[in-house]
């Protein structure tokens, strides 16, 4: 998988990643964002790789993989071409260099804390809180970035199952999860919100931070956030009249992330796979003047496809639209070329919900309990000389699979229930934010 063909700045201007709502430390990234290099364990990268070779369509609910790194105190920038020659050429020097001497501190850090680990196992010391939040590995995975494209994205991510341990874990890791699980929404609905970033997130300007966000940290979650609440706190996170996007967006976004989430369902229900603290992430345009124009352009490059189908012979070949080969829109296409707002209630019924901040330029149909708009681009898998020339899709909404640290594949054992738990409390509450 290739990134696009971009400049990368020079190391004066590179930073660890910012817009981590939750996780380890030690990720890097260029200020743009298209890609990061992200420390993991070696058990992360074979889930990464064996989704590819075995599992593709569980690999596409994850983010773009883009290869692994092996960074030591012999790592130079030669060999990071070899380890990455798909991406090599669309890396500049200079943030090849700044990888290696940050991947270099990262990794003598985690060759002290792996010592550090080490004696207290020999020495019957009891299982403690990583605290440094950095992970004891020198490998890493080179990952295309779900924030890469919007101009001012909220995240939030869902920490996913009740139980948060994997086999391997002491008994004293198991005890301090098993509490945290019971104390928050993991025990009642098999997710918690880990963390969460909200342009113009409040009333108060000063509690933003430098790019203007409300930054909701662990503790959130973990002391605010409870059975009886988290549909309101929930809504936080995606309607916002502070930064324009009003209840008829709002609406629209959750219905996207409904039908992106049942399709998460339908994935992990199929597969033999066991996760733990694993997360889903989810990103939208969080400045509604933003999200307007997205979609509004969406439909501009509708209506050129269109035309351009319609002074077209028909061949009779069917194209694939965007859901049959990727998620990260995070609005759910047909093949068609239609988003699917699921507005209708077990019986079918039409809820009477207009999207009238859309209607200006989509044309809405109703049929069936589901209202469509034509809002997508263009369908992928198209043979047309001119999509090159086309300027590439506007995002406004992504939801992936992160965090494989404790992942496995369990052939025989069936689907990942724990997970799935999560999963579904996540579709009935974003169902009740898109009515």
């Amino acid at each position: 998988m290739m990134v696009t063909n971009k400049t990368i700045p020079n190391s004066a201007d590179l930073k660890p990643y910012s817009f981590a709502v939750a996780g380890h430390d030690g990720t890097l990234c260029d200020p743009d964002g298209e890609l990061f290099i992200k420390p993991c364990t070696a058990q992360e990268i074979a889930f990464y790789e064996s989704a590819h070779k075995d599992h593709p369509r569980f690999a596409d609910l994850m983010p773009g993989f883009l290869g692994t790194l092996t960074l030591n105190d012999v790592t130079d920038v030669d060999s990071l071409n070899e380890q990455l020659p798909a991406v090599a050429d669309h890396i500049s020097q200079s943030m090849k260099e700044e990888a290696v001497r940050m991947a270099k501190e990262a990794a003598a850090d985690a060759v002290e804390q792996a010592t550090k680990e080490a004696a207290a196992i020999r020495d019957n010391v009891k299982w403690k809180p990583n605290k440094s939040r950095k992970i004891a590995t020198n490998q890493s995975v080179v990952l295309e970035n779900t924030a890469y494209g919007f101009k001012s994205p909220n995240i939030l991510d869902a920490k996913l199952g009740a139980r948060l341990w994997a086999d391997d874990a002491p008994l004293e890791k198991r005890q301090r999860f098993d509490e945290i699980s019971r104390a928050t929404t993991n025990g009642s609905h098999g997710f918690r919100i880990a963390g969460m970033r909200v342009f113009k997130g409040c009333d108060n300007p000063a509690e933003w931070d430098s790019h203007g966000y409300k930054i909701y940290d662990k503790d959130y979650g973990r002391l605010k956030v409870t059975p009886k609440n988290v549909v309101d706190e929930m809504r936080k996170f995606i309607f916002n009249s502070r930064a324009g996007v009003d209840e008829d967006l709002g609406r629209a976004i959750a219905a996207g992330f409904v039908n992106d989430l049942r399709h998460v369902e339908e994935v992990l229900a199929s597969e033999e796979s066991r996760m733990y603290s694993a997360s889903l992430l989810f990103t939208f345009e969080g400045d509604g003047e933003a999200l307007r124009a997205a979609l509004k352009q969406q439909e501009e490059m509708n209506s050129n496809r269109r035309a351009r189908e319609s002074s077209t012979p028909a061949t009779g070949k069917k194209e694939h639209g965007l859901i049959a080969s990727r998620v990260d829109s995070g609005i759910v296409m047909d093949d068609e070329g239609q988003l699917i707002l699921n507005t209708g209630d077990e019986n079918g019924r039409i809820v009477e919900s207009v999207i009238s901040g859309l209607e200006s330029f989509m044309s809405p149909i109703q049929e069936d309990g589901v209202m469509d708009f034509r809002i997508t681009g263009e369908p992928d898998g198209g043979d047309d000389e001119e999509d090159d020339d086309e300027e590439p899709m506007p995002r406004f909404c992504s939801l992936k699979l992160i965090d494989f640290a404790h992942a496995e594949w369990v052939p025989g054992k069936g689907p990942d229930e724990n997970v799935l738990k999560g999963v579904r409390s996540l579709i009935d509450i974003f169902e009740e934010l898109s009515k």
